[in-house]
């Protein structure tokens, strides 16, 4: 039997439950949805704090896992640290997490490999305008300026 008068506290956890089913979220993700909802601050900061508590909102957890799945793309570190800095998440805890994730992560070899392979698609453009294309793509993706300059220069 369905409530059609569920109280703010339950819809609250309903929607954050909703929330999570489809991947992790950060604490400030959190808040903000919820906040979205036009819910009240008690009842954000009620909800906020029971989910923390069971351990459904772990900033730290959320972190080292976005890190993961990002460098999957591949994405520079530069982009990891804003879309995390972006999502509430504490500068000192970025750091912690990408420099352990980051240890076997060789940025100028990716970029290397990756501005290899966009050369090779780029055949019939003139070189310049391929270099700066490739330039922007790799930038724009979170690589190191100066990475991207040294493996274009390499490449």
């Amino acid at each position: 039997m369905r409530r059609d008068f569920a109280t703010p506290r339950e819809k609250a956890r309903s929607y954050a439950f909703l929330l999570l089913k489809f991947r992790l979220r950060s604490e400030k993700e959190m808040r903000d949805y919820l906040a979205k909802k036009k819910l009240a601050v008690d009842v954000i900061d009620e909800t906020v704090a029971f989910l923390k508590a069971k351990g459904f909102i772990n900033d730290e957890f959320f972190a080292r896992a976005w890190i993961g799945s990002r460098l999957k793309k591949p994405l520079g570190l530069r982009k990891l640290r804003q879309e995390l800095a972006a999502k509430g998440i504490d500068r000192q805890l970025i750091q912690g997490c990408l420099g352990e994730i980051t240890k076997n992560y060789c940025e100028s070899d990716i970029v290397r490999k990756i501005a290899a392979e966009k050369f090779a698609k780029l055949k019939g453009v003139d070189p310049l305008k391929a270099r700066q294309r490739i330039y922007r793509y790799l930038v724009y993706r979170g690589f190191s300026p100066q990475v991207v300059a040294e493996a274009l220069n390499d490449v």
